[in-house]
């Protein structure tokens, strides 16, 4: 015998206040901490299957890039310089030095990295700016002269 629970909207639910960077880490969602943030290695879910978040507001864009290429990047080519210079090595060392250094930590970074400016986006309720029209401005009246 199983007991169906009576559906509560979304709205009334009170989801856990979950860290952006803890949602990253796992690349789950970061509203119910249950549901997949991605549907392949990079790529966003349309929507949590656990809470149905819309992951539409979401746009990291080239921030996890440029994380890596920053601060992981820079120092894997050092790496690969260092090695050429100090040691003058052929290129199959590089091949099996160098090559493998610079994937191993490249590419596994990106996807933390990409879930923590999503989850991050969200629990900063990060939206695309706009300006203010002349319709949206509140009246401002001029101070009285004396």
């Amino acid at each position: 015998m199983s007991v169906r629970l009576p559906s509560v909207p979304v709205a009334d639910r009170a989801y856990p206040h979950l860290s952006p960077f803890e949602c990253g880490m796992r690349a789950c969602c970061p509203r119910c901490g249950q549901g997949k943030l991605f549907d392949g290695f990079l790529k966003l879910a349309p929507r949590c299957e656990a809470c149905g978040l819309d992951y539409s507001f979401a746009d990291p864009a080239d921030g996890p890039a440029f994380f890596v290429i920053c601060f992981v990047c820079v120092p894997a080519v050092i790496f690969g310089l260092w090695l050429e210079v100090a040691f003058q090595v052929p290129y199959w060392v590089h091949l099996f030095t160098t090559l493998p250094v610079l994937l191993l930590t490249c590419i596994p970074p990106l996807r933390p990295l990409k879930g923590w400016l999503v989850a991050s986006q969200y629990y900063y309720k990060a939206e695309e700016g706009r300006l203010v029209t002349h319709e949206d401005a509140p009246e401002v009246t001029a101070p009285a002269r004396d």
